[in-house]
């Protein structure tokens, strides 16, 4: 098979168990053709796909953070904006006021910046897994510098007892169900962004931005939700064996699971 734009999810995809890129998979997408764009795509922020672009020496290719609601070109000496899709501040703002009543954690994105209340067990997690250090802030006074710049926030997470998640989701359903998509990919995870973007929709932009290329002619990885309409919309959809079963039902191939390096074997079987 011949595609002219790789594309793979990080976490639970890409990433072993130990949340590292293995020596396999390195090299598997090293023997991709040299002008194949290799685009990783994540709802990771940028600075926690940065060094995993390093490793795999693709560092002046672009990549799509938020699960599409940002899209940053390294070419230059500053990353360009090629696509940045923002919660509205007002939502942000009363996302932090209804946690006044809760106990959940907040934390508060906008593209390198990532701002949490306390480094409490939830954000050490986070830093833990994607090797990115949080700044502690009062979140609202985050909202008022940010309105002052004219900015929101590229995602909202939510991390806590799963009781007090379905609360707020329950609440963000009843007044945002037509702004706000809200991803649960645990019963105590819940990642908040625009409804008018997905990492199909981001795909799509980067392509008719930047590349001559056709949806067609890109093959993508996945594992979960946010990665549904992506491993639908593309030419070649590979799901990994832990995928979610709503991915492997619309992908092209199935493979084996991250921890056992399935990007890679699809990969070699392309570039022997």
């Amino acid at each position: 098979m011949q595609f002219k734009l790789f594309c793979s999810d990080i976490d639970g995809t890409l990433l072993n168990k130990d949340r590292q890129l293995s020596p396999r998979t390195i090299a598997a997408i090293k023997r991709i053709d040299v002008g194949v764009p290799k685009v990783l795509i994540s709802s990771r922020m940028p600075k926690a796909m940065r060094h995993l672009q390093e490793e795999l020496e693709i560092l002046s290719d672009p990549l799509i953070a938020y699960n599409g609601g940002l899209i940053l070109d390294y070419l230059g000496e500053k990353p360009v904006s090629l696509l940045s899709v923002e919660i509205p501040l007002t939502i942000a703002a009363e996302v932090v006021e209804f946690n006044k009543k809760h106990s959940f954690h907040t934390s508060l994105y906008h593209n390198d910046e990532w701002y949490v209340p306390a480094m409490d067990y939830w954000a050490k997690r986070e830093w833990n897994n994607t090797k990115v250090e949080p700044s502690v802030a009062n979140l609202n006074e985050v909202c008022e510098e940010w309105s002052t710049r004219n900015i929101g926030p590229h995602k909202i997470m939510c991390m806590g007892e799963a009781k007090e998640i379905d609360q707020l989701l329950e609440f963000l359903n009843a007044k945002y169900s037509d702004q706000l998509h809200c991803y649960r990919s645990k019963d105590t995870y819940l990642e908040i962004s625009n409804k008018k973007i997905s990492k199909l929709s981001a795909l799509q932009v980067l392509i008719e931005k930047k590349y001559d290329c056709d949806l067609s002619e890109v093959i993508a990885f996945g594992d979960n939700y946010n990665d549904v309409e992506m491993i639908r919309g593309v030419g070649h959809g590979v799901a990994v064996a832990n995928a979610r079963d709503e991915v492997k039902a619309v992908a092209n191939q199935l493979t084996e699971n991250n921890i056992n390096d399935g990007v890679a074997k699809v990969l070699e079987s392309f570039y022997s």
